[in-house]
Parts: structure tokens; C-alpha cells; sequence
């Protein structure tokens, strides 16, 4: 049993912890900093210069874990696709703002082109050799799956692409998106484990790639994941709740991420609708928590400890 859970998160720690202090120097001599906002919390500017595009540490260990175990675990497979795809995805932008200089980096629509090709692409694996992982499991109702039909595939691409692009908006505070993302690993490796899903492997090796991550992106970091490794941890948290016919759970297991991105369309909406006035003093939220005097450790203890929290209620849901 061991080798099915336990190696796989010390194989995909070790390789994260080691891979900190090749991949950061280098990631510094390229000259990848990070550019903080200016109308920003003012405690952030001193963290320009800070090498991005980190995720890459992330994605080799899982990559390299999952590697491991792939022959005996082929259902592994779909869930690396998806995180792999989008944490190319994500390079793609990094490389482009960071590298190339040019702020923007990837057009929204190109982004947004991308993410639809990529989650396509996982939508017609699940439908031609796990159609059976189209069907959702409701929470508090032990045994009872939810068959949406033909609105299967939509639903697909709207949990893929929104919780992807919820997990993004999580990464803006040092440590945040590692240390919320690491609860809901461990909560599926919990699960994955306890049903003999196939699938531990690969959320053991998460686990174990972002306690190895979280050694160089704790307060004050010294080095960001990026879109490479935000982009990439939504795909898995997509993934890995489909392999386990959970989608559903993700609003549970997943709030922080979904508080995060509704926050920026309230934001958003409310700014045109009122033209200049906001809801937030600053979005995503965690923003207006550090601007209502949170320090940013605080923020992250809280939201983790949140997320942990809801984690076992997902646990007593199931």
C-alpha cells in the first residue's frame, strides 16, 4: 500500500525540494521577475524582481512521479493530460510577459482558444473510454449519481475552464495557491485511496510536489508559481474530480477558488454598472483583506484553514 501512496508523495517532494535551488538561481539569471500592481497593496511592490514561471518545479515532479506509475495506473492518463496541458498553457503566457517582455502576454481570446482545445480534447477521452465518469455524485446523497445527458459535455467545459481560471486567481499571495490547492490534493488522495480509484498516484504526487514548492513559496517567497503552475493545478483539480465522478464537490472543496473568481466579475460588473464605484476595496478578494489591514500570512492561514474545514465536510458528504 505504501508504494501506492506514501512513495509517490516523497518521490514527488524530493524532486520539488531539489529542484529549488537549480531551477530558482536559473529562473534569476533569465531575469523572470514578477512586475507587481502599482494601485496594489504597497507591502507588494518589494516583491518585483522575484523570479516566476516557479510552477515549473511543480509540474516536473508530478510529471516525473507520474511516470512512475503510469503502466500499472493507466487512469493517471486523463488527469496529467489536463494538468500538463494547461500548465503548457500557462508557460506559454509566463514566457511571453516575462521573457519577451510583453506584458499582456497571451491574448485573452488566444487563452481562452487554448483552454477550450485542451478541455476538449480531455471531454472526448472521457466520452469514448470513461463515459461512465460523466456522471456526478451529490453530495449528501450517498449513492446517487446525477446524469445530465446531452448537457454532459457543456458541463464539462464550464467546471474545466472555470475552475482552471478560479485557481489562477487564487495565486496572488505568497504561498496562498500552494498551501489551498495542497488541502483539496490531500482531500482527493483520500478519497482516491479509500475507493481504489486508480488514480492515488498522481494526487499523492501533488501533494507532494507542492509541500516541496511551499519550501520556497512561503512568506516572503522566493519564487512564484506562475501561470505555468496555477493554470496546471486547476487542470488537475478539474481532472482528478472527474476521475472520481466529483465535479460537483469542487463548489465544496474548491470555494476558495470559486469566492476568488466570482469576486473579480462582481468587481467587474459593478464597476461598469455604477460607473467608478466598487464592491471590493480591491479583486480578487484577498486583495481587499490584506487592504483591510490582514497581513498576508493571515490571509493565507485563513483561507487554507477554511479549505481544510470544508474539506471535511466534503468528507461527510460523500
Amino acid at each position: 500500500m505504501s508504494f501506492t501512496f506514501v512513495y509517490p508523495v516523497l518521490i514527488s517532494f524530493a524532486i520539488s525540494a531539489l529542484l529549488g535551488p537549480v531551477v530558482i538561481p536559473y529562473l534569476k539569471r533569465l531575469k523572470v521577475g514578477q512586475t507587481t500592481r502599482d494601485d496594489g497593496p504597497q507591502s507588494h511592490l518589494k516583491k518585483n524582481g522575484t523570479p516566476t514561471m516557479g510552477g515549473i518545479m511543480i509540474l516536473l515532479a508530478v510529471v516525473i512521479t507520474s511516470l512512475i506509475y503510469m503502466k500499472d495506473y493507466p487512469k493517471i492518463l486523463p488527469i496529467l493530460f489536463l494538468t500538463l496541458g494547461f500548465g503548457i498553457i500557462g508557460f506559454i503566457d509566463d514566457y511571453i510577459k516575462v521573457v519577451l517582455k510583453r506584458s499582456l502576454g497571451l491574448r485573452a481570446w488566444q487563452k481562452m482558444a487554448m483552454q477550450i482545445v485542451v478541455t476538449g480534447l480531455f471531454a472526448y477521452y472521457l466520452l469514448t473510454f470513461h463515459p461512465e465518469m460523466l456522471l456526478m455524485k451529490i453530495p449528501f446523497m450517498s449513492g446517487k449519481l446525477l446524469d445530465l445527458g446531452f448537457l454532459a459535455i457543456p458541463a464539462v467545459f464550464v467546471v474545466v475552464v472555470g475552475t482552471v481560471n478560479g485557481t489562477n486567481f487564487t495565486d496572488g499571495l505568497d504561498g496562498l495557491a500552494s498551501s489551498v490547492t495542497v488541502m483539496v490534493a490531500t482531500f482527493f488522495s483520500v478519497v482516491a485511496i479509500g475507493t481504489e480509484s486508480g488514480i492515488e498516484p498522481i494526487t499523492c504526487a501533488v501533494v507532494g510536489a507542492l509541500l516541496g514548492f511551499l519550501l520556497f513559496n512561503v512568506h516572503p517567497a522566493s519564487v512564484f508559481m506562475g501561470d505555468t503552475g496555477s493554470l496546471a493545478l486547476g487542470g488537475f483539480v478539474a481532472g482528478t474530480a472527474y476521475m472520481l465522478q466529483m465535479p460537483i464537490f469542487i463548489i465544496i472543496v474548491g470555494a476558495i477558488y470559486l469566492i476568488e473568481v466570482l469576486s473579480v466579475m462582481l468587481q467587474v460588473s459593478y464597476f461598469k454598472l455604477t460607473k467608478g464605484k466598487r464592491i471590493f476595496k480591491m479583486a480578487p478578494i484577498h486583495h481587499h483583506f490584506e487592504l483591510c489591514g490582514w497581513s498576508e500570512t493571515r490571509v493565507v492561514a485563513v483561507f487554507s484553514i477554511v479549505t481544510a474545514l470544508l474539506c471535511l465536510v466534503a468528507l461527510k458528504a460523500m
